[in-house]
Parts: structure tokens; sequence; C-alpha cells
């Protein structure tokens, strides 16, 4: 028996693949069973062609045989079976695939579309065999053949026997070592959870000897072991099933089993799109947050199926990062995989169903917001900052995708609304959509800043969320409608005559204003009446795009960049403070010094800013106090 030599490419090639190719050395076990559904697809094919030959499903399966005691795992199938030339030619070069060859004699036909195209997913088994051996029977084949391989330094061929027509592959499974455990591959358990894993949609049953356990004959406490042949994977995949046989039990019992969380899904999208590209695809919305959600250990993405097998476990290219919470798979047969069939290669087809998915999720939760209002807003209170963040991200690009999607607290409904919502109801007159920021719907409630658009009778959106401010700056407008803040500077309310009084009361009071300004010096631009105040004393406005509440989400980040919003000191002429800070400016300099300063940090702590020095603010009140 001559022992033959693999082609020096294909020597070179094997080397590289047994060693950098597979990430994981489990995958040996997909790649091989992928091969034997290949195998029985191309009797199938035939039988399309071929009228002596009748497809009987029942007849075909895919077996897998651990021996520990040999420590040989044994991969048999019922397929079409390689002749002599066929065992040399398809296991003797490398990357010549079989599957790939007839995929493209027979693709005009009807069928099942064959895995297989590079060739080399066989070879994988080299990552955990020392020996490969492969009988086979071909169809209307001369006889059996054994091709033999201990890896790159070549294989035989010989003559052998075999009564029916398919393929035994027998693995010689390597001793362990310190860096690898191999007798895992010889487990029952550990090689039922791999082909669960991956191989659980193959469309031929995948048949194992199970272990059980049973009373023993006679006793009434005493157990023995047995063995019984079971089929492991599930085979129809939920996703090739009509929409119509599926009931919502089923699909919170597919969500249980592929693990996506602890919860139930609060939405199940099923999609089977057949045109520029083809793809099934289930998607969840989960009921709750993953606790990992906001962290760096959360990975988004879907499960990647090429034809029932599985070819990533999280695929982040199919969801965009506003909708990073959706769960689900696809299965597709337009795909192009790289050589290990582990990663996708970013082509046209992905992009395409990416697109398509977003579409997607996106009408889903518009009519769970229209038809399901309750359920949406549990979704909301759940993801709405993640749909923030994506109009914030990525420059607003994906705003007006999202737009829509948004809840805020209205100081009308007392209830979250959509912006929609909020225009539509908006007087003809009110030129802008205004906002108040702050920590808690209640603290809000109390900003002296409401009051003059409130005494208006306009709708004030209220935002509790550290990104609330900044998606809402990144929006600028909402159907023509520009976002103004209640502590922005102009509110757009005053007429041109109310202007004009501001302005006289600014200009007859601007020594006493520049004397507050000066003291404080670098805390504030200016200091001016008040057109928003109606009972409080004093408030502080911005002017400009930073905000306070923005300076506060920004200073707390890690970097601390030490932003500073511009501040305006804003005093009510009609309190009676500010009489009092008129009679101190005119007889007693310190008093006002001390009034200047306590207004200032009772601003301050409205807005929940701190307080630059605690303890002379004390000071101050018990000074005011004796």
């Amino acid at each position: 028996m001559e022992k033959k030599q693999f082609q020096a490419e294909s020597k070179r090639l094997l080397e590289m693949m047994i060693n950098s190719i597979y990430t994981q050395k489990e995958i040996f076990l997909r790649e091989l069973i992928s091969n034997a559904s290949d195998a029985i697809d191309k009797i199938y094919y035939k039988a399309l062609s071929d009228d002596s030959l009748v497809f009987d499903k029942d007849r075909y399966y895919i077996k897998v045989i651990p021996d520990k005691a040999n420590r040989t795992l044994t991969i048999l199938d019922t397929g079409i079976g390689m002749t002599r030339e066929e065992l040399e030619s398809l296991l003797g070069v490398i990357a010549k695939s079989g599957s790939l060859a007839f995929k493209q004699e027979n693709e005009a036909k009807d069928g099942h579309n064959i895995i297989g195209q590079f060739g080399v997913g066989f070879y994988s088994a080299f990552m955990v065999a020392d020996v490969v051996t492969v009988i086979s029977k071909a169809l209307h084949g001369d006889g059996a053949y054994k091709w033999e391989s201990s890896g790159a330094d070549g294989y035989t061929i010989e003559a052998a026997k075999r009564d029916s027509v398919g393929t035994t592959i027998t693995l010689k499974i390597k001793e362990n070592s310190e860096e690898e455990n191999y007798d895992e591959f010889l487990d029952e358990y550990r090689l039922r959870a791999i082909i669960k894993k991956y191989s659980d949609f193959i469309r031929y049953p995948i048949k194992m000897d199970v272990t059980k356990s049973r009373l023993k004959e006679g006793s009434d406490s005493e157990y023995e072991q047995y063995q019984e042949e079971q089929i492991i994977n599930s085979m129809v995949p939920i996703w090739r099933k009509n929409k119509s046989e599926l009931t919502d039990e089923d699909y919170e019992n597919f969500y249980r089993e592929k693990h996506y969380g602890f919860d139930k899904p609060l939405k199940s999208i099923h999609i089977s799109a057949d045109g520029a590209v083809v793809y099934q695809a289930v998607l969840f919305i989960p009921e709750n947050i993953p606790f990992d959600y906001y962290t760096k250990e959360y990975e988004k993405g879907l499960e990647l199926y090429a034809n029932g097998v599985l070819i990533m476990n999280k695929c982040g290219d199919l969801l965009p990062d506003h909708f990073s919470f959706v769960k689900g798979m696809v299965d597709s047969e337009s795909l192009s995989l790289n050589i290990s069939r582990e990663m996708l290669q970013h082509d046209r087809q992905l992009k395409l169903i990416a697109k398509n998915i977003a579409s997607k999720i996106k009408s889903q939760l518009q009519t769970m917001l229209k038809n399901e209002r309750d359920k949406y807003e549990q979704f909301f209170n759940a993801f709405g900052r993640q749909l923030k963040f994506g109009v914030y991200n990525d420059f607003g690009s994906h705003k007006d995708v999202l737009q829509d999607l948004l809840l805020f607290y209205s100081s009308r409904e007392k209830k979250l609304v959509t912006l929609d919502e909020y225009v539509s109801r908006m007087p003809e007159e009110q030129k802008y959509i205004y906002y108040a920021t702050g920590a808690s719907i209640e603290r809000i409630e109390k900003l002296p800043q409401t009051e003059a658009v409130a005494e208006k009778g306009y709708e004030i959106l209220y935002l509790t969320e550290d990104i609330d401010e900044f998606a809402i700056k990144m929006m600028r407008t909402y159907k023509d409608k520009e976002f103004h803040s209640v502590s922005s500077g102009d509110l757009g309310l005053e007429s041109e005559e109310e202007k004009k009084d501001t302005e006289a009361q600014n200009n007859e009071n601007k020594e006493l204003f520049d004397y507050m300004h000066s003291l404080l010096e670098g805390k504030v631009t200016k200091v001016q009446a008040s057109k928003r105040l109606r009972s409080h004393p004093v408030c502080l406005s911005t002017e400009g795009e930073v905000t306070i509440e923005m300076e506060k989400v920004l200073n707390a980040l890690p970097t601390n960049q030490n932003v500073k919003a511009n501040k305006v000191l804003e005093i009510n002429l009609q309190h009676k403070v500010f009489q009092s800070l008129k009679d101190a400016f005119e007889h007693d300099k310190a008093k006002l010094k001390l009034y200047t300063a306590l207004l200032y940090n009772q601003a301050l702590l409205i807005e929940g800013l701190p307080v630059e020095d605690p303890v002379q603010f004390t000071n101050d009140i018990c000074e005011i106090m004796v």
C-alpha cells in the first residue's frame, strides 16, 4: 500500500489550517456533520433528475459514535459516498470542494442548498485527531475504499469492506496535554452540547446512543444504566415554519431554549425575506434589561446561521447600536463566508439584511407604540435610554429614524408622550417645544424657570436622564419646531413692548447689576432682570449651547472636562428681595455682598449644583439671622 503525499500547496495549507484558521477546536464536529448533510443532499439532487432513484428521507441520517475505550470518535452518514478517485481528488487536494462543484453543476435545480464551499472543513478533524480514517462506498460505485492520514505527512487509499452506501469517518482522538483537554470530544454530554449548538437545525436526523438509567428488573431501589439511540437535533427550525402554525408559546419556548434571556420576550418578529437577498429571522424584544447591558462586557449581535448551521454566536454587524437590545437569529443561504465559516465577509448581502432588519424592528416598535401603549412604555422604560443615545450618537445620523420612538414626561398630561403628540396640540402662537431638565420629575416641577412658560399654558417636556438634553440638542428641531430650554436666555414669550420694558429695567438698574456681577466675577457672565420668574426671587439661566445640566453630565465623566456653562443670574424685580438689594446698594455695600452671595448659592442649590464654600454659606445664613 503506497503512501501518497499531499500537493506542496495543500501540505502548507493543511499545516496552517490546523494551527490558525479555526479559533475553536469544537468546530471540527460542525464541519464533519455539515459534510455528512451535504452527502445526503447530493442524493436528493440526483433523485430530481434520475427516475431510478427514490428519495425516502426516513432512510437518511447521521450518527455520532464516541468510544472512550479506544479513544475514537466516528461520524457516519448514509449519503452519496465517494469513489476511489473522489477520495483521492477531494481529500488529497485541500480546498478542492466537491460540494462546491456539485452545487455549480446543479445550481439551476430546485432543492436543498449545499453547505460546503471551500473544501477545508474536513481537515479541521486534524485539530483533535492524530489519525483520520475515511471508509466510503459511493452510490453506483464499484466497492468501498479506505482513505487514511496522520496529517501533513500524506495519506493512503486501499480497498475496504462496507455493505451500504455512505461514509464513515473515524478520528483517533489526541491524548490530553497541559494546554488542551481532548477527552471532552469523547464525552457524551459535551458532544450533545456541540451538536445542539452548531448543528441543531441540520435537516437530517443526527443520532447518538444516549446513556439512561432505569430500575433493575425485580428491584425497587437499584438502578442500572443502559444506552438508547436518540435523535439529538431539532431538524426543523422555528424560522422555517409558517407564522400561522406558531403560537406565542412557541416563540417563548424558542427564546428560552436559545438562552436569549431569563425573562419573556415582550415581542417577537418573524421575517421570511425572498428578494434581493434571501433570509429568515426570528427576533425578540426582551421584556427586561440585561444586568450587564450598559457595561463593556455586553456584546450585541444576532446568531448567524448558513442553511441551518451556526456560523457566529454574535454577529454585531446585523444590528445597529441603537437596537442592540434585540435578541434572535438570522439564517441565510445568500451570505459569503470566509474559509473557516467562522466569520462573515463584509459584503452587500450582509448590509442588505442588516438594513432590512433595522427597518423591521422600527416598524414593530411603531406598531407597539400605536396599538399597545402600555407594553411600549414598558419597553421604553427598559431601553428608551438606548434609543436616545442612538439619536445623539454618530453626529445625529439616526435621529430621523428614532425621533418618533422617543417618549418624554409631559407637564400637562402627567405621563409619557411622543414628540408628535406634543406638537399636535401646540397652540398656533407657540413658537418652540419647551423642555426642562432635572434629576427627577418632582425636582423639575419646582424649578423657578418653568413659571413663565407654565403661566402661558404651554406644555413642558421633563427631561430626567443625563442623555436627554444631548439628544434634544442633536435633533435641534422636530417638524420644524425648535427645542427650547426653559432656562435658555430668550424664551420667545415676550412681545416687542415687553422686551422694551425689560431692557428699560436692566438699564435702570445697570449700576446695581454691574456691581453684583463684579462680586460674582468668574461665576456668572452677567446679572439681569428676569423675564421668566413670577414667585421666586432668583434663578440661573444660560447663554450658548452648553446648559447647566450638560455641564453637570460632562463634568461627571471620568475625563472630568471642567466644562462651564455661561450662567446668568436673574433677579425677580417684583419680589420683595429686590427692594432689599436696592436698599443695600444705596446704603450698605457689605450687606449687598452678603445678599449677593446668598442669592447666588440659593440659585446653585435650586439647580442641584454644589455650593462652592459650604462653610461660608452657613456663616452667611447665620449672619443674616442675627
